[in-house]
């Protein structure tokens, strides 16, 4: 392991500092700022999931507060309003929303990624995955490709979001041990290239656990939770200086249509792109929650509301797609419902169907009831 030492410890530094952005005194990311800095502003409110395998739950934490019982109360008692996001909710802790799923590999992770990031919106994302990955020989070689790819995806579902990526702990399998070292030495520069796209991210550095701070051979026990809720707040407290962290974007929710009981949905939840967007009985599903973005597009599942094919004419079907900055993707609030500006055609249930699954197309604005649609604030 010594190998690694030098380099990575050089390729840390810079990584874990967010070049110009941050002031000199948060550069490498091992201090938050004093306590002076802090108090010249109010910290920004916080709306953050936790996200990554079993550690992330909590397994080997007495309360099952993982490293986030701790976070929460460093960052409350350092004045940020908090709200913890996920579909789990696990620990003692009054706010144990949580997103870590046991046993779970990064493209497991991965796969949830695009529904509960629109589900939830953070502001902040706590990434500590791969232990999986690396306990268990999978595929190693692609394993720091599969962590790109899913910060990628992070980034792309929640633009606004600031990804602080923690470093695989330190752990007593044989298994993994022979793998974490060349694993953490790539993270650097997948932090680094997505800093250089402009993307908020940040590594964060656990290398002061020790095999003393584990509960059994790949879990923290609360003292090692502890060294991980001081790493994880030091980078939210740099990100925070530097201007990084936005307050919470609208959740959204559902978009209702005027005939009553349904919803703008998206078809069986699917998230691939060419998904037709239906008319669907109201059930609060994933598939239902929309969020409108400043930029004038419509997402859900972290895809965008699209004109098939870019058509403007009667008819043209509606899906969803990958967000690409398209006319087509754009939807403006007109007349009770929503109109594609590019076309000047609104969005439509065809014939006013009350048939589940029935695919929107475009068609002239009309101000029918099938057309109206409630409006979600622009976030």
């Amino acid at each position: 392991m010594k190998k690694y030492a030098a380099p990575l410890a050089a390729a840390l530094t810079a990584a874990l500092g967010v070049a110009t952005a941050l002031p000199a005194a948060a550069a490498t990311g091992t201090e938050p700022p004093s306590s002076a800095a802090r108090a010249a502003a109010t910290p920004t409110g916080l709306r953050l999931m936790p996200l990554g395998d079993s550690i992330t739950w909590g397994v080997g934490s007495p309360s099952g507060n993982s490293y986030r019982g701790f976070l929460w109360n460093q960052l409350s008692a350092e004045g940020h309003a908090l709200d913890f996001v996920g579909s789990g909710r696990g620990g003692t802790m009054s706010d144990p929303d949580n997103e870590g799923h046991s046993g779970w590999r990064i493209d497991q992770i991965t796969g949830i990624a695009d529904s509960v990031l629109a589900r939830y919106r953070p502001n902040v994302v706590t990434l500590e995955i791969g232990t999986n990955d690396l306990n268990g020989n999978y595929q190693i070689p692609t394993a720091p490709d599969r962590l790109r790819a899913l910060i990628d995806r992070i980034t792309n579902d929640a633009p606004d979001a600031t990804v602080l990526v923690g470093t695989v702990i330190i752990s007593t399998s044989g298994t993994e041990e022979a793998n974490r070292p060349a694993f953490n030495a790539k993270l650097p520069g997948i932090v680094q290239a997505e800093q250089a796209a402009g993307k908020h991210v940040r590594l964060v550095d656990m290398s002061a656990l020790t095999s003393a701070d584990l509960a059994d051979s790949l879990h923290p026990n609360d003292n090692g939770y502890r060294k991980m809720a001081d790493a994880f707040n030091a980078g939210v407290q740099a990100a925070d200086a530097a201007g990084w962290i936005k307050p919470p974007a609208s959740a959204g929710g559902q978009v209702r249509s005027g005939i009553a009981g349904k919803c703008l949905d998206v078809n069986g939840g699917n998230s691939a792109n060419g998904t037709a967007a239906d008319i669907a009985t109201c059930n609060g599903s994933d598939a239902q929650q929309w969020s409108a973005h400043s930029d004038g597009t419509l997402r859900a599942l972290g895809k965008c509301l699209d004109a098939t094919g870019r058509g403007t004419a009667n008819g043209t079907k509606i899906e969803i797609w990958d967000c690409n900055g398209g006319t087509n993707q754009q939807w403006q609030a007109y007349n009770g419902g929503y109109r594609n500006p590019v076309s000047g055609r609104c969005l439509d249930d065809p014939g006013a169907s009350t048939t589940d699954g029935t695919q929107l197309v475009l068609w002239d604005c009309n101000g029918g009831a099938n057309q109206q649609w409630t409006a979600l604030p622009a976030s």
